[in-house]
């Protein structure tokens, strides 16, 4: 009878009602209404992307993730697996153009729900990995990255309602008059070509990478703002 009751009054309400009386789902609704979450929000995306991005060049490559041989390394350390997943060639490949599509897709901002969804499997592996072999502090690193992919992923829970409902007449507004603005695609693409090419020109040297980055973000930032003022 319980089973029932419950079934009843589940089938009197869609799937996208309950899942807003969430508190996380409210936060989230209340988050999106704040301009400074939703640039939070496009430069996080920046910020896993194009990680992701700067890593996979190498391995796209063909080249050590790590600059040591690891065949000689114990077998239950980190080093010998980067070794073995080097040594076998087509997967390590794989491995990259997984990360660099992924980063591609998040940080063009348009399509960065599908980057989110893409992240996550990988995201995931990383963590276990970090956490299966001893890696110091890194997995304090990847357990915020993951975090950080959930978090992005929550963002745009309503556009995952079409797929948790049974109403097909199901529409979702995802119209945001900040995020929407195709100024941010454009530092995303400019962003994601300065990593490429800084690699292949410059190799890895994170910091050089970091602050070019950086200075490109903030005249992302500083256009927007004159952007806004003009249109007020």
């Amino acid at each position: 009878m319980s089973g029932y009751l419950f079934r009843t009054s589940l089938s009197r309400q869609t799937l996208p009602a309950i899942i807003k009386d969430e508190i996380t789902m409210k936060i989230i609704d209340k988050l999106r209404q704040k301009q400074w979450a939703i640039i939070f929000v496009i430069y996080l995306r920046y910020l896993i992307g194009g990680a992701f991005v700067f890593s996979s060049i190498v391995k796209i490559q063909g080249h050590r993730f790590t600059t040591d041989n690891g065949a000689t390394a114990p077998i239950d350390s980190p080093w010998h697996l980067f070794e073995t997943l080097y040594q076998s060639g087509l997967y390590w490949n794989f491995l990259g153009w997984s990360q660099l599509i992924a980063g591609l897709l998040l940080m063009t901002q348009r399509y960065a729900t599908i980057g989110a969804v893409v992240f996550f499997p990988i995201t995931i592996n990383i963590f276990f990995i970090t956490i299966s072999y001893y890696f110091a502090g890194t997995p304090i690193i990847t357990g915020l990255l993951l975090l950080a992919n959930i978090f992005l992923l929550l963002w745009d829970y309503n556009k995952f309602l079409p797929l948790l409902t049974a109403d097909k007449n199901q529409t979702v507004n995802t119209y945001d008059k900040i995020s929407n603005n195709i100024l941010w695609n454009y530092i995303g693409i400019l962003l994601f070509l300065t990593t490429v090419v800084y690699i292949i020109i410059y190799d890895r040297n994170p910091i050089l990478w970091f602050v070019i980055c950086v200075v490109l973000g903030l005249a992302g930032l500083i256009l927007n703002n004159i952007r806004q003022r003009k249109n007020k």
